[in-house]
């Protein structure tokens, strides 16, 4: 049974940092792209990061370029994003997800699994 187990979300100020794990376990997971989504209440899903099965190929959606990093330990099974300079905006909840291919995307549509999502809320 896949699982990818999200992590590290809460409440921060403005400015603040926050370090998003996500542990997967059921598949093989270093030969998976990996990425990193969020929805935001009454806004759609949308893509915040991903990353190719070796670590050496990374997407980062425009609003967050600079302020946030995803990188993976695959002997860990886990895929991290750091985020740093966080705004109220960033508030949503933040979903994991693992392709069945092991490069980066930054489509939901090419992903197969989804964890459950960990909040963030940045108070201003």
């Amino acid at each position: 049974q896949v699982q990818l187990v999200e992590s590290g979300g809460g409440l921060v100020q403005a400015g603040g940092s926050l370090r998003l794990s996500c542990a997967a376990s059921g598949l093989t997971f270093s030969s998976r792209g990996m990425g990193w989504f969020r929805q935001a209440p009454g806004k759609e899903r949308e893509f915040v990061a991903g990353i190719d099965w070796r670590g050496s190929s990374m997407f980062h959606a425009d609003f967050v370029k600079g302020r946030f990093t995803i990188s993976r330990d695959n002997a860990k099974n886990t895929v991290y994003l750091q985020m740093n300079s966080l705004k109220p905006e960033d508030t949503a909840v933040y979903y994991c997800a693992a392709r069945a291919s092991v490069g980066a995307s930054m489509n939901d549509y090419d992903f197969d699994y989804w964890g459950q999502g960990t909040q963030v809320t940045v108070s201003s």
